[in-house]
């Protein structure tokens, strides 16, 4: 054959004519082969009907069809939805899957020794088809290598006749030339395409070449044939302009290239275990051996011979391709290659590990891609796991380190967590051994052999490649909200520090089997009260609950500590440690019992397996038998201090409480009550009242054996109290009523009313008549308002909880009286509440402003399966007064910023006022969600949000979440009137605008409050996300409303006078953006209702007009969106031709006479009769309105329907890629957006 092609005068054209099979929704490959007849009287046919001209292409004599001579043998039936699907092409198979991937590379490497021209057009086909190419492949031979014309047939031209592409590229020895249609969608090609048929596609390819590469190596790899063609067909493909070429021969080439590293490590064995056989026989003598050496001798250099030829093709590849298509602008490109030098490293190190390789991985860590630093994260994980590796990686850490370090701040989730798992993998292997020379000099004689030096080494000298500053500042992602980052951290810091024997610490004496235990849980506290955030130990415990789970249940340890004295030996912990190791206590004992990650870090699993459930029951079994014996000693120990009681009062409620009747350990239960009982007594500190009372709501469930000893226990205790309160109270009226209170009986009234408060919240005490004895209190407070703040607060939750109490008692069988009771007390309470809203305490407005949200939320919101005559009789909705002075409290508030006056302070006193302001913000942020529930719950009218919108861009740091998440919650209820809140708002903003200014100027647009509306508005629209369907008539109803309001007032004959709020369309332009184009005709067309035609607008006062007009007409062709040179509206159907892409895939081409004349008609408005897809457009277009004014109602009321199907349907040239387009618009959604889920 090669004789053949040398005796050709003229070069020989071999054309393939092929077209692409499209697949089905199943998958289904449908077989379209050209006949033979496809080339005739010197002109090619393409996909059965594209004719081309003989000026433009000029075809060979020789030109033919070449069928696949090999197919017959590479026939393999697919069965696809019960018909059996032959494939023929190697495209075909390798679509269909890894079964047949063997025996085709089989088949095609004997088509190849048989004909190996024909087998590499094959091959090379392939590879244009799996760009997604669907075009035609020419391929002529050429003899001399010095010819003048090579560099002039690499070209790439365009034929403007035909809309068609050629490119001609080397492929030595071949030129091949590849046609393809100019409007090629570079994003769609099979490497690209979704769905698990093109995922298993893409990994059937790369199977494919390296498959192929292992069936050549021992035969056809090394005809200097094979490999120089598709490495050459490769590299011009990855050269190419067109996308598709350019990743699909990048990713061929780098998978090409491992196959061959493959390779080359095999021969390189071969070769080592060939020379060790001839050092063998060299050793023996004889005449056999002679024979012996000379057959090794060959072997050896033909492998040799072959590790050049090898080494040759690898660094084609790498320089033909690699270094370009590295720094390619498709992230899926350099992604790739990042990928491929990976691997190179890694299965071929003695040829890729160096730092001239090593580079491109670390500045591609700087790739503005996450995807591509993902990649380099992972190859470089896989070189650090190697320890054998590390070592020749010096100068790269030193290089690269300080950006590895800062990578787990990534914006990708992903890439940050890969990241610190790479420094885990550097601090444990990547040490920079130094070892003294002093070593060398005095103990050389010590060790003769060199091995025990490697021995010694690590134990020497070693510096961390990771500083102290790294590794403080990697601590701390311990503390992150995403949890698999905040694992990688735990993992990290357990290893580093944690698990670590440091040479710091001294092992406690006495400790006995607890000494490692407890060196470990000081270096534990001694980190967290370091990164003093002592609010998040939950999070901490949380990141290293994976990697140390075992140590973080080590309660017996914990609690011995605890209780260790300093006389006993060893030493104690500080208080500030103690406080620490309670803090962890509870958190390991909530993390081992709830099982779920704290809040912020994901939901908790839904389903646990039979594992998981396992050995959480066993750690609830071992907390319950170790704190039953050890809390008691624990409270006694601490019965003083607050804080360390309220955190070990919570650990009964993850008991197992039936082990107390089981394991008969009611001794141990009378000691956690008396304990109990003891710091009741002694605290008044709210959270630690909290935690006695759900401690006695725990432990008296009915369902356990010990109901009846905790209940007898709580009602002494609850009796002791009430009996205090009444003491207190008896003395207080009887002291001219309370006018003669000291400090100290008004701190015994505030510790009592306490108490009971937080007992009552958990306990039923209405048969102790607690809301008598409040009432009376309140009562005096409204009528002399003499009562001390600390009296008032616990007194109004008192009542609270005893209404509360009594609302829940209600059942089926209540009689009307109780009812009728309850409910004058209800109205009772709720007019108390008002009258405390105006109190000259601010603590107190503020907590009768809670109660009274609270109230009203659980009063409209009853039951109705209990009682429906209860319910009509005890629903309450607010009336208008009360709701107006609910937004009046909330603006007074919440929104109204206090004056500060500027003190010099010292650094104590800025921390206590920045604490003080962190408080009052909290307090602000409870007032306002409290008040945005009852909007959301529609207890109070949703247009009272609009007074809350009106601050969202003002106060967005302090409560942009709140106000964001009720607009949201409102939408979901109630979309269309969700709409008409946020308009009113503007509209109430904009009329205050306008009234602030000189009515004479007009309204001024560049003023700073007109600016401040736009960007509220803009903030609104970004809301709506990307889902443009989902809020089409939220959207739709803010322009009608928008325009209803721009063109309120509009005085002369047709609305020819300036409209005083036509400004405010300025304002919901903002809103365009989020309209569907359909929609924007219809709202362009409900904008005509208001404005005459022709309507003289000269002049800045008609801008906002124009501008909003522009907005709905923004990137239609159909209409026109700028004034005329006369200063008149253009027409409505006024539009210009748009140009008529040719649609190669359906066989047809206009004519192009016709073509320029309906392009260059003067008159627009006249219909074309030539393109008939206008005609086509204008009834879709009709339809499409048709079904607009169904879903759309409002903007298309009475007359106006008939004149939008009239007006807005004169569109003339519509071209059909545009009518495609009508549906989807482009949506500008930002970050302070993207964010919201809508």
């Amino acid at each position: 054959m090669e004789q053949a092609f040398a005796c050709f005068v003229e070069p020989l054209l071999l054309q393939v004519h092929f077209a692409w099979r499209k697949l089905t929704k199943e998958n289904a490959v449908h077989d379209e082969t050209a006949p033979e007849s496809a080339v005739q009287n010197g002109s090619c046919v393409r996909n059965g009907n594209l004719k081309i001209t003989r000026e433009k292409r000029k075809v060979r004599e020789q030109c033919e069809n070449i069928r696949r001579k090999s197919s017959g043998s590479r026939r393999v039936s697919q069965p696809q939805n019960g018909e059996v699907v032959e494939a023929v092409t190697l495209f075909e198979v390798v679509s269909m899957g890894k079964r047949a991937m063997q025996s085709v590379v089989d088949d095609w490497v004997e088509a190849y020794k048989q004909d190996r021209n024909v087998a590499l057009l094959d091959l090379i086909n392939f590879f244009i088809q799996c760009s997604g190419c669907q075009g035609m492949v020419t391929a002529e031979m050429f003899q001399s290598l010095h010819k003048k014309d090579v560099m002039q047939k690499m070209t790439e031209t365009f034929d403007e006749e035909t809309g068609l592409q050629y490119k001609k590229f080397m492929a030595y020895p071949w030129i091949l030339t590849v046609t393809w249609p100019v409007d090629m969608d570079n994003e769609d090609y099979p490497l690209i395409r979704t769905g698990p048929y093109w995922k298993k596609f893409k990994a059937n390819f790369c199977e494919f070449i390296a498959v192929l590469v292992q069936q050549c190596q021992c035969s056809i790899l090394y005809d200097s044939y094979l490999m120089d063609t598709i490495i050459s067909l490769l590299t011009g493909l990855a050269d190419s302009m067109v996308r598709a070429f350019r990743h699909t021969s990048t990713l061929a080439a780098m998978k090409l290239l491992t196959a061959v590293v493959s390779v080359h490590l095999n021969l390189d064995v071969s070769k080592h275990n060939a020379q060790r056989l001839y050092e063998v026989e060299k050793r023996r003598s004889g005449k056999k051996t002679d024979y012996r050496l000379d057959q090794l001798e060959r072997k050896r250099k033909e492998y040799e011979q072959k590790l050049l030829e090898i080494q040759n093709m690898m660094n084609a590849v790498f320089k033909g391709t690699f270094l370009n298509r590295y720094r390619d602008v498709i992230p899926e490109i350099r992604a790739t290659c990042i990928e491929e030098i990976g691997s190179w490293i890694k299965t071929y190190p003695d040829a890729f590990l160096n730092d001239s390789y090593l580079k491109y991985i670390g500045w591609m860590l700087y790739d503005k891609q996450a995807e591509v630093r993902l990649k380099c994260l992972l190859g470089l994980q896989g070189i650090y796991s190697r320890k054998e590796l590390v070592s020749r990686m010096d100068l790269f850490t030193s290089r690269f380190k300080d950006r590895i370090v800062s990578m787990p701040l990534d914006k990708d989730h992903e890439v940050a967590v890969q990241a610190m798992k790479l420094l885990m993998l550097m601090s444990q292997f990547m040490l920079s051994w130094k070892l003294p020379s002093a070593i060398f000099c005095h103990r050389a004689p010590l060790f003769k052999n060199l091995e025990i030096y490697a021995e010694i080494l690590p134990f020497l000298n070693c510096e961390d490649v990771l500083s102290a500053e790294d590794c403080e500042t990697l601590y701390q992602f311990v503390y992150t909200t995403h949890r698999p980052l905040a694992v990688a951290a735990g993992e990290f810091l357990y290893k580093r520090l944690l698990s670590h024997e440091g040479d710091e610490e001294v092992q406690p004496k006495g400790g006995g089997k607890f000494g490692a235990s407890t060196d470990q849980l000081k270096r534990l506290i001694r980190f967290f009260l370091e990164s003093e955030l002592h609010k998040h130990v939950a999070y901490l415990i949380d990141s290293l609950w994976d990697w140390a789970g075992n140590f973080l249940k080590d309660w017996e340890c914990m609690t011995t500590l605890l209780l260790k004295n300093a006389e006993e030996g060893g030493e104690a912990l500080s208080d500030a440690h103690e406080s620490a190791l309670i803090e962890i206590i509870l958190a390991t004992v909530r993390e081992a019992a709830e099982g779920h990650p704290p809040v912020g870090r994901g939901a908790a699993k839904k389903f646990l397996s039979v594992k998981e459930k396992k050995i959480q029951l066993e750690d609830c079994t071992k907390i319950t038998e170790h704190f039953i014996m050890v809390l008691p000693q624990l409270l006694a120990k601490y019965s003083t201090d607050a804080q360390k009681v309220a955190n070990l009062l919570q650990i009964p409620q993850y008991y197992d409480l039936d082990v107390y009747s089981t394991g008969h350990l009611e001794k141990h239960l009378d000691d956690l009550l008396r304990e109990v009982k003891d710091i009741v007594d002694k605290h008044s500190d709210v959270s630690v009242l909290e935690a006695s009372s759900r401690t006695y709501y725990i432990l008296c469930s009915e369902e356990i054996a010990i109901y009846s000893q905790v209940d007898h226990a709580r009602t002494q205790l609850i009796d002791e109290l009430m009996r205090e309160l009444n003491q207190l109270l008896d003395g207080f009226w009887q002291k001219e009523e309370g006018f003669c209170m000291d400090a100290g009986e008004i701190s015994r009234m505030h510790s009592a009313l306490r108490r009971v408060a937080a007992f009552h919240n958990a306990h039923d005490l209405t048969k102790w008549n607690l809301y008598d004895k409040t009432l009376r209190l309140l009562v005096f407070e409204m009528e002399r308002r003499h009562l001390p703040v600390l009296v008032i607060l616990p007194t109004l939750q008192c009542m609270y909880f005893s209404l509360l109490w009594q609302l829940a008692a209600v059942s089926e069988n209540s009689p009307k009286e109780t009812l009728f009771s309850l409910r004058r007390e209800l109205r009772r309470f709720s007019q108390i509440c008002m009258s405390f809203l105006h109190h000259k305490e601010k603590d107190v407005r503020e907590q009768a402003f809670m109660i009274l949200c609270d109230w009203l939320l659980i009063l409209s919101h009853q039951d109705s399966n209990s009682n429906e005559e209860a319910v009509g009789l005890l629903d309450c909705l607010p009336s208008t007064s009360l709701q107006e002075k609910l937004l009046l409290f909330i603006q007074e508030h919440v929104f109204m910023e206090e004056e500060e006056e500027s003190k010099d302070l010292t650094e104590q006193e800025e921390r206590q006022d920045e604490s003080c302001k962190l408080d009052d913000l909290h307090k602000k942020r409870s007032l306002l969600a409290a008040y945005c529930k009852l909007i959301v719950y529609n207890v109070v009218e949703m247009t009272a949000a609009a007074e809350i919108y009106k601050y969202y861009v003002k106060t967005y740091n302090d409560f942009g979440d709140i106000i964001k998440e009720t607009l949201s919650k409102t939408r979901h209820s109630n979309k269309i009137q969700s709409a008409k809140t946020l308009i009113l708002c503007l509209q109430q903003l904009f009329q205050t605008h306008a009234e602030s200014q000189d009515s004479s100027s007009g309204v001024d647009f560049s003023s700073a409050s007109f600016t401040n509306m736009k960007e509220l508005a803009r903030r609104f629209s970004l809301t709506f996300g990307w889902d443009q369907m989902k809020f089409r008539e939220s959207v739709a109803m803010i322009h009608k409303e928008g325009i209803e309001f721009a063109f309120q007032g509009a005085a002369g004959v047709g609305g020819k006078c300036l409209p005083p709020n036509l400004g405010f369309l300025l304002i919901i332009s903002e809103f365009s953006n989020k309209l569907l184009k359909p929609d924007k005709r219809l709202v362009y067309a409900y904008l005509q209702r208001f404005v005459a035609e022709p309507l003289p607008c000269r002049g800045d006062e008609w801008q906002p007009l124009i501008c909003y007009r522009n907005s709905l007409l923004a990137n239609e062709d159909d209409e026109s969106s700028v004034l005329g040179g006369s200063g008149e509206w253009s027409p409505v159907g006024t539009s210009k031709m748009s140009s008529f892409k040719r649609k190669l895939s359906n066989g047809s081409l206009p004519e192009t006479s016709q073509t320029e004349a309906a392009s260059r008609a003067p008159d627009l408005q006249r219909a074309s009769p030539v393109v008939s897809a206008a005609g086509k457009g204008r009834k879709r277009l009709k339809s499409r309105e048709v079904h607009l004014q169904q879903h759309l109602p409002f903007l298309c009321p009475g007359g106006l329907r008939r004149r939008c199907c009239k007006d807005e349907i004169k569109t003339e040239a519509v071209s059909e890629e545009g009518q495609a387009e009508d549906t989807t618009e482009d949506v500008d959604v930002d970050v302070v957006g993207a964010d919201q889920d809508s």
